[in-house]
């Protein structure tokens, strides 16, 4: 299987541009000390541009995404940040 993602270059003028699947849940909920991220087909495609997005050159270090239940995530979820390490 071959999997092509279009990923925006990073422009400092714009920002961070978030490509999202159509039709994507994701859930996030914390456990028993652990962070469980549970997604349909369209949510882990579109965790996977963001973090593509997040790892490609050009995107500053400590560059994040902020997800929660107002914005993506599903009603319910503990939020979510990603972000990018220096290095």
């Amino acid at each position: 299987m071959k999997i092509t993602l279009d990923i925006p270059d990073h422009d400092p003028d714009r920002g961070l541009q978030h490509t999202w699947v159509d039709g994507f849940t994701i859930q996030v909920s914390v456990a028993d000390g652990e962070v469980l991220i549970e997604a349909n087909d369209a949510g882990l495609m579109s965790l996977a541009n963001h973090l593509v997005m997040l790892a490609q050159q050009g995107t500053p270090d400590s560059s994040h995404i902020h997800l929660d239940e107002h914005n993506a995530l599903e009603d319910g979820s503990t939020a979510l940040v990603i972000g990018k390490l220096a290095g």
